[in-house]
């Protein structure tokens, strides 16, 4: 008999660990003794009547005597879920009980993952704005564009909680430290280089404008129609602030003479031979998951100068949400914050690029089964593992929090 096929392997194994023990990846646990009368009546009638008089006087006391301080909504309409697209709400239900996991492994933040099957943009916010009393922050999760610019704009605005769309802002986090770290190896100064997007949704927009915040002034924006320039009629409106006044049009047009690209849209969507036009030490960060916009072993076969990420765990710098939402989410927690400003998400940028620049605890290379591991072209931005990430990363988006 054969062996099955690795990913047939990987199907079986995904499946039994959904479902076995128990279904689902979650469960919710008592904080508080219940085995007694006594504990019965402090729980519930008639003693819960007293929290309850004390939150109606003042809406704070919610933070003191409910979870609410240090509970999180992921909220999705399933309509852009990674590598998968519009699977409908109820089946991306396994992702955002995932996405919880990651929130209480990393940050012991507590989760309720909520799936909306929503006719509208309206009924969505709707809904959101309806069930926000319960929580201390919103993540949204795979949102398609453009409707996903729209939906985080007008809760924000509704909302006194924090409201993060991760998709956008927790992939620019990211990327943005790990170009950092990039572009100094690589001795090249961000609000010089040229950087080229090949992608114009939830991410790519987002880390545009952030680099744009941190001083990047040359971003040409790329998507299945060419370059987004200044000329074009067809722009949604939610990307015209990134139009670029230049004669470029294609993706080969805009890969001459590039310092740096950044893919953020499907796999083998960049041509092997568009590396050679690219400036000398370029960065290649190649985010498409499953498969990237090129592989690994094809770009450095092709530049032996360049520094390349992924979105991948089995190739080295991996750029992963995963180091970026926990610890935003627990500054702001902390912080008693009402919004997550873009002051916050850039502290968090800093914090991930000076935390992979120093030595890795050896917990953490035992943790990647690995004897040696330092900053440089294979490791420009820290490992989810690593337990430094809690304090240095939420310790400075609280600190930014309090100076907002």
């Amino acid at each position: 008999m054969n062996s099955p096929e690795p990913h047939q392997d990987l199907k079986t194994r995904a499946l039994n660990y959904h479902e076995f023990p128990r279904p689902g990846k979650l469960s919710v646990e008592s904080t508080k003794p219940c085995e007694t009368a006594d504990d019965l009546s402090l729980a519930y009638t008639p003693g819960v009547a007293e929290p309850v008089k004390e939150i109606e006087a003042d809406p704070r006391n919610a933070y003191k005597y409910t979870n609410k301080g240090n509970l999180v909504a992921v909220i999705t309409d399933g309509t852009a879920v990674l590598g998968l697209g519009n699977v409908g709400s109820l089946a991306s239900k396994p992702v955002m009980e995932g996405k919880a996991i990651l929130f209480k492994q990393f940050a012991n933040i507590d989760v309720f993952d909520i799936e909306v099957t929503a006719p509208s943009v309206e009924s969505f916010i709707e809904t959101v704005v309806n069930i926000a009393p319960t929580f201390g922050g919103i993540n949204l999760e795979d949102i398609a564009a453009p409707h996903c610019f729209r939906i985080e704009r007008e809760l924000r605005e509704r909302l006194d909680i924090p409201v993060f769309h991760d998709d956008q802002h927790g992939t620019a986090v990211i990327i943005c430290a790990a170009l950092i770290n990039a572009l100094e190896l690589q001795k090249k100064q961000l609000t010089k280089a040229e950087i080229v997007f090949l992608g114009a949704g939830a991410a790519g927009v987002a880390t545009a404008r952030m680099l744009r915040a941190m001083g990047a002034t040359n971003i040409t924006m790329v998507n299945r129609k060419g370059v987004i320039h200044t000329e074009r009629t067809d722009i949604h409106e939610e990307v015209q602030d990134l139009a670029r006044n230049t004669q470029n049009r294609t993706l080969a047009d805009a890969m001459v003479d590039a310092d740096v690209f950044i893919g953020v849209s499907a796999a083998n969507t960049l041509d092997a031979e568009l590396l050679k036009s690219m400036a000398e030490n370029p960065v290649v960060f190649a985010l498409a998951n499953p498969d990237p916009e090129i592989l690994p072993k094809i770009a450095h076969a092709i530049r032996d100068d360049l520094i390349m990420a992924t979105g991948r765990s089995d190739f080295p710098n991996q750029v992963n949400n995963a180091l970026c939402f926990p610890y935003l989410f627990r500054g702001a927690l902390d912080a008693r914050a009402t919004h997550i400003t873009q002051k916050m998400q850039i502290a968090a940028v800093y914090a991930l690029a000076e935390l992979a620049r120093e030595p890795i605890p050896s917990d953490v290379l035992a943790a990647y089964n690995l004897d040696e591991l330092s900053f440089g072209k294979s490791y420009i931005i820290p490992k989810p593992f690593d337990p430094r990430l809690l304090s240095r990363v939420s310790g400075a988006v609280e600190q930014a929090a309090r100076d907002d």
